[in-house]
């Protein structure tokens, strides 16, 4: 089995408690989000209306989208209310020696990231 590969994303610095941050890796966007010291990574664009939720109010472990306040789990992406019945996608992150790393093919629970064709 092929160990999965981590990409550095941020320093740990740049990531304040409570705010979501946002940055772009192989054509993806991504948020980084530090939520009670730990830190999230995220889809950046809201599945509803592509707003940047890396802008949207982090509160009970939930990001809520700028625009429309659709809200979504940061551990899971599960879409919790809002004009949106879809989820985000979540990746596992990797925080060491002021670095904040993401593995692209694994979600936040550790599973192999599904590729969809429907996006």
């Amino acid at each position: 089995m092929q160990k999965p590969i981590y990409h550095r994303l941020a320093n740990s610095t740049e990531l304040e408690e409570g705010k979501g941050r946002p940055y772009e890796l192989e054509g993806h966007r991504i948020a980084l989000v530090r939520h009670e010291g730990t830190v999230y990574a995220i889809d950046d664009l809201c599945p509803h209306a592509d707003a940047s939720l890396a802008f949207g109010p982090v509160e009970n472990g939930c990001i809520a989208c700028p625009w429309h306040y659709a809200e979504f789990r940061l551990s899971t992406g599960e879409a919790l209310s809002g004009p949106t019945p879809r989820g985000i996608r979540t990746y596992a992150v990797e925080e060491s020696d002021g670095q904040v790393s993401i593995c692209l093919e694994m979600t936040a629970s550790g599973e192999k990231a599904e590729t969809s064709s429907e996006d």
